[in-house]
């Protein structure tokens, strides 16, 4: 059985765990605002608000996610809000008021997505900035109105949910309209139900977001599955100069780190490249290894940061290093039963430097083409020591061990820059798919590779011979 809350109504039910959340909402209970278009998180027209206890059950703390690749049983426990949660009972709320007045919806099949998402903004105590608003709603697709309206919408929000210049209070979000009464008793609700753990089997499955992509069908009728929460005490921990993340640590727990923002600039800036604030409160760091694509854009991160794997089962662990892990096209070094427990990596130093470059069809939220990313050591000019990993042009996310070696202890400019990819032209097999042609994908990581120096040794570059 699972037990948790929708909206405003205490639900238990033996519904199968591995449907999909956004098929039980709305076949199950017949809530039609939650829209099923895409079926792979792309959209957001299927966006809901998870609430869950905090780790001291203190406060209950939401997110959105995006309910067409969530598995039902990952509800078990938590507070599900539908756009029918977020009405008043005679009028229509400041949200949807604000979209109203900015004239902000047309066909109207993405307004629920963007009131839900909008609403989780107003919610979220730390986020106080229209960056922040538009991070809440980034994986929100709408056809028809240009945004315009939406954004201008969403800044009106911005203003209107604060109190004195301060973010308002639960309590006050519900005087004032953002939200209705009852959730001012989920925290009660929510420590009254028992937490459980829905095991059947041995494949794990925790943020879903590529297995219920691809796989769905295969995994509602599937018996061997076991659910788990993601919620941890300490997903990311740093200790000097060494960072250790957990393997069900999510890309916001990343996100979210300020000393890990503070050691990785522009870090959040990478990681909106990724995907969308919806996905990224789902997708795990290890899932994305254990997917094993080509062009998996942690896997380019950790790469270039020389990350070490911690894989276990239940009688013992052993180490891998992340470069050593992918074998061949979706193979890996994972054994049966084994699962990555955490992962480390040393982080960058006064004298080293890092960078991500992505390209995809869309500037953000996209699979990409070609993806990149450098850790680079450099003293007195001298490059001491530099990892480097591209994807999107071999049969696994690649680290470049030749191009690297020979960067290492050569004195960086212009001319080594292009010497360089030279080497690293003859570690990529890139082929042609419908991401782009072979010759365009050699282009795409050649450019990039030289972004890479321009964006973090501007001085150091000519850029007359580009």
């Amino acid at each position: 059985m699972i037990e948790f809350i929708l909206n405003n109504k205490k639900v238990v039910t033996d519904a199968k765990p591995s449907m999909t959340l956004v098929d039980f909402i709305r076949e199950n209970r017949s809530l039609k605002g939650t829209k099923i278009v895409c079926r792979e998180g792309d959209c957001g027209a299927c966006t809901v608000m998870v609430g869950q206890l905090s780790m001291d059950q203190s406060s209950v703390k939401y997110q959105t996610i995006t309910s067409c690749i969530s598995p039902l049983a990952n509800a078990q426990g938590k507070h599900i809000v539908t756009v029918e949660g977020l009405n008043l009972s005679n009028k229509l709320n400041q949200i949807q008021q604000s979209l109203k007045d900015n004239y902000a919806s047309q066909c109207g099949f993405c307004t629920p997505g963007f009131v839900v998402a909008m609403a989780n903004y107003c919610l979220n105590g730390k986020a106080h900035n229209e960056q922040q608003m538009l991070d809440a709603i980034s994986g929100n697709i709408c056809r028809c109105t240009g945004y315009v309206a939406i954004t201008n919408a969403a800044k009106e929000i911005v203003e209107s949910c604060k109190e004195q210049g301060k973010k308002q209070t639960m309590e006050q979000l519900i005087e004032h309209g953002f939200i209705p009464e009852y959730f001012a008793s989920i925290h009660q609700q929510l420590n009254e139900i028992q937490s459980k753990h829905i095991v059947s089997g041995v494949q794990i499955v925790a943020g879903g977001t590529d297995l219920y992509v691809q796989q769905a069908d295969t995994l509602l009728h599937a018996p061997d599955l076991r659910y788990i929460s993601l919620e941890q005490a300490q997903p990311v921990m740093i200790e000097e100069n060494r960072c250790s993340i957990s393997g069900l640590a999510t890309v916001t727990d990343l996100f979210e780190n300020p000393e890990l923002q503070a050691r990785i600039p522009n870090l959040q800036e990478y990681l909106r490249l990724l995907s969308s604030q919806a996905i990224r409160n789902m997708a795990t760091v290890a899932g994305n290894f254990v997917n094993a694509s080509p062009i998996g854009d942690m896997s380019a991160i950790f790469l270039a940061l020389d990350a070490t794997l911690l894989l276990a089962n239940k009688n013992q662990s052993r180490k891998v290093k992340l470069k050593d892990f992918f074998l061949d096209y979706k193979k890996i070094d994972l054994k049966k039963g084994e699962s990555i427990a955490k992962l480390w990596f040393d982080l960058p130093r006064s004298a080293s430097y890092f960078n991500f470059e992505k390209v995809s069809k869309r500037k953000h939220l996209d699979i990409a083409t070609v993806n990149t990313a450098i850790h680079i050591e450099v003293v007195e000019n001298s490059i001491k020591q530099c990892d480097l990993s591209v994807g999107g042009v071999a049969a696994i996310p690649k680290y470049l061990s030749k191009t690297c070696e020979f960067l290492q202890g050569k004195a960086l400019n212009s001319s080594l820059i292009e010497e360089a990819i030279a080497v690293m032209n003859t570690e990529m097999t890139p082929i042609s798919d419908v991401r782009g042609t072979a010759d365009y994908k050699r282009l795409l990581a050649n450019q990039l590779f030289k972004a890479h120096f321009f964006r973090l040794f501007p001085n150091k570059m000519d850029p007359t011979g580009y």
